[in-house]
């Protein structure tokens, strides 16, 4: 069967090596005579592949050993509980920045917790640019600065990293993760949901900087606690274990690809050649700000809103999938993450440029 290009904003395309390695030990991993998702997470094995595959994910982003990297479950959606939850100690107040409808979700989950100071926003121009730093309010008494870097909806990312003093700065990169070098030094908890560059849905990865495991709240639950995920290795429940190791697959694949240099510059190709077909037409439009342009999520619209069913249609016979924008926003979206191939952008826009004759 011939693979479809996909660009699904997540679950998204998986590295066809990757799935090709799985297929490969699904019954029999290793010569063991059974799956590894049959495998008890507390077996010698499978505590091999989750310290391996932590090793790799550490290796790409060269985290030093002052943070901890958890694997854990709940989805980024759950650590829009878990950072005020973790993260409030005594404060009474957190600093949010609002740039699209992410980051609206993660403001919503905080207020059940604290007070939620919005440090900026830029809804009234509906979420088209990044706020810059010095429109940022932040307040003294804040526990934290949260933030998303990329909004996967509405195709806005920052170009920089927020200062914000003495302040953990909390980062939802379920979006930009592994796309490109980071300085992860600069950030008190990074979190993604794992569906987009790291692997298969069902679990989530957050790196915490050790000196803020123990800003707990009371209540909160045994299966959101950073500090009880860290002191038992993200295993004191079971772990979605499959997930975890196509994630590992996945971490060695970047490295195989020259990591994450060589990833960056592979997405900064990709995302030229995309909106250099958009911005080259009168038929497409990209609506977002130049500088806060999304490196992996590119909404388009079409000159006339009419054409939208039949464009998903004969980009579906071409086997270009899920350009789809999302129901809130409408129009097209291109998701390309990393594995989502150069050609594949190529058919993309080669698509578009033939679509365009036709119906202009």
């Amino acid at each position: 069967m011939a693979r479809v290009f996909n660009f699904c904003a997540g679950p998204a395309a998986l590295p066809t090596e990757v799935l090709q390695q799985a297929q490969a030990e699904l019954v029999d991993w290793r010569g063991k005579g059974l799956s590894i998702m049959e495998m008890s997470h507390r077996s010698d094995e499978f505590v091999a592949v989750a310290e391996e595959a932590e090793k790799d994910f550490r290796d790409l982003l060269s985290i030093s050993d002052d943070y901890a990297v958890l694997f854990l479950q709940g989805g980024a959606t759950g650590q829009f509980s878990a950072v005020p939850l973790n993260l409030l100690g005594n404060a009474a107040s957190a600093d949010y920045i609002n740039t699209g409808i992410w980051s609206k979700k993660a403001i919503a989950e905080a207020k059940r917790y604290t007070s939620v100071n919005v440090a900026a926003s830029t809804e009234s121009e509906n979420f088209m640019r990044v706020p810059t730093q010095a429109e940022l309010r932040l307040t003294g008494d804040a526990a934290y600065v949260h933030y998303t870097p990329n909004e996967t909806i509405g195709g806005l990312e920052f170009q920089w990293i927020p200062e914000v003093g003495d302040k953990p700065l909390v980062a939802d990169m379920s979006s930009s993760i592994l796309s490109r070098p980071l300085d992860v030094s600069r950030f008190g908890v990074i979190y993604a949901g794992a569906q987009k560059n790291i692997g298969p849905a069902g679990i989530c990865i957050a790196i915490v900087r050790k000196d803020l495991l123990d800003r707990e709240r009371p209540e909160t639950p045994v299966s959101m606690s950073y500090k009880v995920a860290a002191s038992n290795g993200s295993m004191y429940n079971t772990p979605p274990t499959y997930a975890w190791y196509l994630s590992g697959l996945v971490f060695k694949w970047l490295k195989a690809q020259g990591g994450l240099e060589a990833m960056g510059e592979v997405n900064k190709r990709k995302a030229a050649q995309l909106y250099a077909a958009i911005d080259g037409s009168d038929f497409y439009n990209n609506p977002i700000a130049l500088d806060s342009r999304s490196l992996m999520n590119i909404p388009f619209t079409l000159a006339d809103d009419r054409l939208n069913d039949r464009f998903l249609a004969e980009a579906e016979e071409a086997g270009l999938l899920n350009l789809q924008g999302h129901r809130s926003v409408g129009g097209m979206r291109a998701s390309i993450y990393n594995a989502v191939p150069e050609s594949a952008v190529k058919a993309l826009t080669s698509f578009m440029a033939e679509f365009e004759k036709r119906h202009a």
